[in-house]
């Protein structure tokens, strides 16, 4: 179901309010529930997909999650254990007018009446299952995309996130180490999503993700800075200022004859390796800018080095 619509298998669409979304799933449970349906292999099928589709949508994080990445890219995040992980069946049901035993028979391959619906979550069957005996589930894991500037980077940082779980707001503090470049992730255990019938807790990873700079590009821990020169400083040679991220500039020398996106190091000015502290460079990438007029002057002055062989 990796390309399933949640919205469009619950009939709503991606405005809609909670309420909105539990009164589509009321009306669909009642309807394709296996108990008025007796035995529709379809129906069944529909429920186990509208049930899907409520489990996510209901829960603000997994919303949320699924909203940002979209279904592909939540289903890489989530397994089916984690859709329902922390998602209370029995209440539902309960206030549906069903009974609670029913979610045994429906989601957990329970039997009752020598009836078996077996539904599995990734693949696997919860075994041992009754309506007074309840596995325990531990919660799914969470990633937590978190923006980061480049001196954030350089110099480490601490961050307050918000995160909102089964309707309880949290703020966590976290420490932003040095070096925490694009891709890089913390581990904040026991943070994740809540575990189901009294399970422990899943983890939450905090992932970096480096903003755009107006001056700066990254690729890894080095540093690529742009600096421009004259036709005239690329032929005859010059010296420019550098900058760096903690706010340095650094007095570059730009030898005679220095070609259009050179690049030139400088050693250690990049960002720190995570853990290890060992830092990138800094490239100055030189951009020789060529004039797009030439004056009468400059003409005669180009055709004398023409002439000259140059």
């Amino acid at each position: 179901m990796s390309e399933t619509d949640y919205y469009k298998i619950l009939g709503v669409n991606r405005n809609s309010s909670d309420a909105e979304i539990k009164k589509a799933y009321r009306k669909l449970a009642m309807k394709h529930h296996p108990d008025r349906t007796k035995g529709d292999k379809s129906a069944e099928e529909m429920f186990k997909k509208i049930s899907e589709a409520y489990a996510v949508l209901s829960d603000k994080e997994k919303r949320r999650q699924y909203d940002t990445f979209g279904a592909s890219g939540f289903r890489r995040r989530y397994t089916q254990e984690d859709i329902f992980s922390g998602f209370n069946f029995g209440d539902i049901f309960r206030e549906f007018g069903f009974d609670d035993s029913h979610f045994a028979n429906i989601f957990m391959g329970g039997a009752r009446g020598g009836r078996r619906f077996g539904f599995q979550f990734g693949g696997e069957p919860f075994t041992n299952y009754s309506a007074g005996q309840r596995t325990m589930v531990k919660g799914s894991d969470l990633v937590y995309e978190l923006p980061l500037t480049i001196q954030e980077v350089l110099h480490g940082t601490t961050k307050t996130i918000a995160l909102e779980q089964a309707g309880e707001h949290q703020k966590i503090n976290v420490k932003i180490p040095k070096g925490m470049v694009t891709g890089k992730k913390l581990r904040l255990a026991g943070k994740g999503q809540h575990g189901a019938f009294g399970g422990p807790p899943g983890d939450l990873y905090i992932q970096a993700k480096v903003l755009h700079d107006p001056v700066f590009s990254l690729v890894g821990y080095d540093i690529y800075v742009d600096r421009e020169i004259k036709l005239t400083d690329a032929l005859l040679g010059t010296r420019v200022q550098v900058p760096t991220p903690d706010g340095k500039k650094l007095d570059l020398k730009i030898p005679a004859g220095t070609h259009h996106q050179t690049k030139m190091r400088l050693k250690g000015y990049g960002l720190p390796e995570m853990k290890k502290g060992q830092r990138g460079d800094l490239y100055a990438r030189i951009l020789v800018r060529t004039p797009k007029r030439l004056s009468k002057k400059h003409k005669a002055l180009i055709q004398e080095l023409a002439e000259a062989g140059l």
